[in-house]
């Protein structure tokens, strides 16, 4: 990219009831507020409070569209209209898309995209979610969100699955799965 790209790629990534969702409508308010057209866009499978809309856990809704995977959120962007000079796609739960959504994003930078990432960087295992290890590499900035562990008070870097699962995505929420911190965090088996 050139010193005149506009493409730039943020993400904001942290536990269940970190905030991320509440930061990415603020930084897409604010994208509003600044002229740029801007698109947010959600997963399918995400259906826990709206289809259409990104809602926080507090109630806080922003409307958005639905892609069923990574290669629609290239669809989406192509409707984004010829003259916007300033373009912002952003893109909620991140780790449903896995690791195809690398490529995407480095393709929306080409075409001068501002994409911001939001998702969990670890599963109930602890380990790292895919697309997160190839996106922190090319990333112009990451913010890390803690949450507050329902355990001990701590910062929580981590999400404890509350219900039995094998799965490496199962979407839920409150009661579902707590923020908790390094020690009191328990890895899921299997």
């Amino acid at each position: 990219m050139t010193e005149a790209t506009l493409g730039r790629l943020e993400i904001i990534c942290g536990p269940m009831f970190s905030g991320k969702t509440t930061e990415l409508i603020r930084r897409i308010e604010e994208a509003r507020n600044f002229g740029f057209t801007t698109r947010a866009i959600k997963p399918t499978t995400d259906t826990r409070y709206s289809a259409l809309d990104l809602v926080t856990h507090t109630g806080q809704r922003i409307q958005a569209s639905a892609a069923m995977n990574a290669a629609e959120i290239l669809a989406i962007a192509k409707e984004f209209p010829i003259e916007a000079r300033m373009k912002v796609i952003a893109i909620d739960e991140a780790h449903f898309f896995a690791a195809d959504l690398s490529q995407v994003c480095v393709t929306l930078l080409s075409w001068d995209f501002r994409v911001i990432v939001v998702g969990l960087e670890f599963d109930h295992r602890g380990d790292v979610f895919d697309p997160f290890p190839t996106l922190f590499n090319i990333s112009h900035n990451i913010t890390r969100l803690v949450g507050l562990c329902a355990v001990c008070g701590c910062d929580a870097i981590h999400t404890q699955r509350m219900i039995d699962s094998k799965e490496r995505i199962v979407v839920g929420g409150v009661g579902d799965y707590e923020p908790r911190c390094v020690k009191c965090f328990a890895p899921s088996r299997g």
